[in-house]
């Protein structure tokens, strides 16, 4: 009897010793692998899903429910007019390398992002910029040439974090950022490793390693998250087995939304699609409930415009490009444009893939035939987003709020409409909200009227991960596995 129970001491104080070590490495899927690791050189979604708020931090930065929250600037005033935004920097935060970060890295940051030739995928964010300053070691001024309500949430993006003139030329193989975790290797076609830097000016992360493990197969990443190589899948592309995991106590599925309008790109300054009325005519012939089911097994909210459904300015226009194939071929038939075949440039994402083959199917049936063609990710950023060269492709638009890429006539779907360009200028220089509002439908109403892309479903955000992982966000209001509230629980 003496024996048993010392035997149960001795289980017990195991047990207690074993929880004490607790796991703090984690390792996280994804389907895409980053074209390199510069948020401010790329477009690509997936560099900020390995960086943002890991690596690389901005002045403001995106929180888990889509508020904007200090970043490396600590607080901010705002001058009268409108125009003059005066941070306050943290004190004591460094690079990677160890240098410190002070306000001069925050002028070349902003300099650099908005010079002429910059490679910054998205030079809006910087276009109102007249002057920034640095007034000390950890105060910038920021001179604008208008008021601007959307400012703030400018800075949060990935494109505007604050990088070293020491480093800013080889961040996109060799990333340093001041963030709580430091690169450590990038195994090309296979993982990047990141690693808990201790210099941190926060609060250190639970986690003390993690590497992000590219996996695009869906049925590699199914066998992958059951075998246990993979801790957690935040983007998972295999809806179809959700249910699998469901019925696992090994793992907890977590459903949100994303900012990710998927579209059916068309490219508005070629022939036919120049033609009002034959992407009109795309449109009606897309029947988007069965993209979804058929794509995503259910999940994922009909669009008709490009602007987010959870989004408070958000208009319903799903009526003006219904279903009707009947209106599709007449469109088609007062255009002229008959016996068409289109080229349909498909990139990896199972969205894209498996909508795709449904959507060919779709325009087959109102006389439109396609040429589908597979591209990997760098092709498809080379030859689609770069070199214009396709006729209809799919993509999830990721970023925040971005309905201002209508305003560029060189974005890869050319869309060139003066009318448009004038009401988002109008809308970088309104801050009252009723006003912004306006301004944001009525842009929702003029692409949809104008019938730029076929708008078929907000992406949503469908994770499989461990049940003892906590701190992974549920929705996306950025482009992000922001890793510094993720811990394990047993």
């Amino acid at each position: 009897m003496i024996r048993s129970l010392r035997t149960g001491a001795a289980i017990l104080a195991l047990t207690a010793g074993t929880a004490l070590a607790q796991q703090t490495d984690i390792t996280i899927g994804m389907v895409l692998e980053p074209p390199n690791l510069d948020p401010t050189g790329g477009a690509a979604a997936a560099i900020d899903e390995v960086v943002y708020a890991n690596v690389f931090e901005g002045l403001t930065r995106f929180a888990s429910d889509g508020s904007i929250v200090s970043g490396l600037a600590e607080s901010w005033e705002i001058s009268e007019d409108g125009t003059t935004y005066t941070f306050t920097l943290r004190e004591g935060v460094t690079f990677h390398d160890g240098s410190a970060m002070t306000a001069y890295d925050v002028v070349f940051s902003l300099d650099r992002a908005r010079a002429e030739g910059s490679t910054n995928a998205q030079p809006s964010l910087f276009a109102n910029i007249v002057l920034v300053e640095a007034v000390d070691d950890t105060t910038v001024e920021v001179t604008l040439d208008g008021p601007d309500g959307a400012f703030l949430f400018d800075m949060a993006w990935g494109d505007a974090v604050i990088v070293s003139p020491d480093s800013a030329e080889t961040n996109a193989t060799n990333p340093i950022g001041t963030g709580p975790f430091r690169f450590v290797e990038w195994a090309q076609g296979d993982r990047v490793e990141l690693t808990r830097y201790d210099a941190y000016w926060g609060d250190a992360p639970a986690l003390e390693d993690a590497t992000f493990r590219f996996v695009s197969d869906p049925n590699a990443a199914f066998a992958a998250m059951m075998a246990g190589d993979v801790d957690a899948f935040p983007n998972f592309p295999a809806p179809e087995t959700l249910s699998s995991f469901e019925a696992d106590p090994r793992f907890s599925v977590i459903v949100g939304s994303t900012e990710g309008e998927t579209i059916l790109a068309m490219n508005n300054a070629q022939p036919p699609l120049d033609d009002i009325r034959v992407r009109q005519a795309i449109s009606h012939a897309i029947n988007r409930q069965d993209i979804i089911d058929g794509a995503m097994f259910g999940y994922g909210t009909p669009i008709g415009t490009h602007f987010a459904p959870h989004n408070p300015d958000y208009v319903d226009l799903t009526a003006n490009s219904a279903y009707d194939p009947d209106a599709a071929r007449a469109l088609l038939e007062e255009a002229g444009a008959t016996d068409l075949t289109l080229r349909l440039m498909l990139p990896p994402p199972s969205y894209a893939r498996r909508g795709g083959e449904i959507i060919a199917a779709q325009l087959r049936e109102v006389g439109i035939e396609t040429e589908i063609t597979n591209l990997e990710w760098a092709q498809w950023l080379e030859q689609v987003f770069r070199g214009y060269d396709f006729d209809l492709t799919i993509v999830s638009h990721t970023e925040p709020a971005d309905i201002n890429i209508y305003a560029n006539p060189e974005y890869y779907f050319q869309y060139d409409n003066d009318a448009f360009q004038a009401l988002m200028e109008e809308l970088a220089t309104t801050s009252d909200p009723a006003a912004r509002t306006a301004l944001n439908q009525q842009a929702q109403q003029m692409i949809a009227a104008d019938f730029v892309n076929g708008y078929l479903f907000q992406l949503a955000k469908t994770g499989v991960a461990n049940a003892d992982i906590e701190g992974l966000w549920e929705n996306s209001p950025t482009q992000a596995n922001d890793l510094t509230g993720v811990r394990w629980v047993e």
